[in-house]
């Protein structure tokens, strides 16, 4: 083995173990930041139901101790919407720099195959030619492979912030039923 490719060989172990680190840092800012958004809806929680114990021993009737209720309807389901769509901005972000870390992991693991496979070329005997030849045709289709995957994933992508959206966006339509059928039955 020649200096240089000792040299490579330490460069990319390096690179691994950067990107894994780098990895495991993310993983940890991901957790980092599902622990503060769950103590912030665990103190908020806490806050608003001391506010309504409070009401609730203050009342004189029972029609008293339920009016409220129908009130806080639309803000609790506005703040458990508020809730999972941090919870899907974390985890978007933290799949997204997956992502592109494992992405450039591939792309520079191809890069070394193939200057790994050129270096080989020029040292390589007379007659190896297709043996060499099938190599760089196996890489090629390796990365011809990555686009659909890439694609595909995208796509995938896609389709679940669409579903978090809707899925997001209905819970406050039925609340909004809810407290305007609410109203309503109060007028009558």
């Amino acid at each position: 083995m020649s200096s240089l490719d000792l040299e490579q060989t330490l460069a990319t172990q390096k690179a691994s173990f950067e990107s894994t680190f780098g990895l495991l840092n993310k993983t940890f800012a991901g957790f980092e930041k599902f622990v503060s958004l769950n103590l912030q809806a665990f103190k908020s929680t806490l806050a608003a139901n001391q506010e309504f114990a409070a009401k609730a021993l203050s009342v004189k009737d029972l029609q008293e101790l339920f009016a409220p209720q129908a009130s806080q309807v639309q803000p609790a389901v506005e703040k458990t919407q508020s809730y999972w769509q941090h919870v899907y901005e974390i985890t978007a972000s933290v799949q997204a720099e997956f992502t592109e870390t494992v992405e450039a992991q591939f792309n520079r693991y191809q890069r070394d195959v193939q200057a790994f496979i050129d270096n080989l070329a020029k040292n390589a005997p007379a007659g190896s030619d297709a043996d060499l030849s099938a190599s760089r045709s196996v890489i090629e289709s390796a990365s011809s492979a990555l686009e659909p995957v890439r694609k595909a994933a995208t796509l995938a992508v896609e389709t679940a912030e669409n579903n978090v959206s809707t899925a997001l966006d209905a819970p406050t339509r039925s609340a909004r039923q809810v407290v305007e059928h609410t109203e309503t039955d109060e007028k009558k």
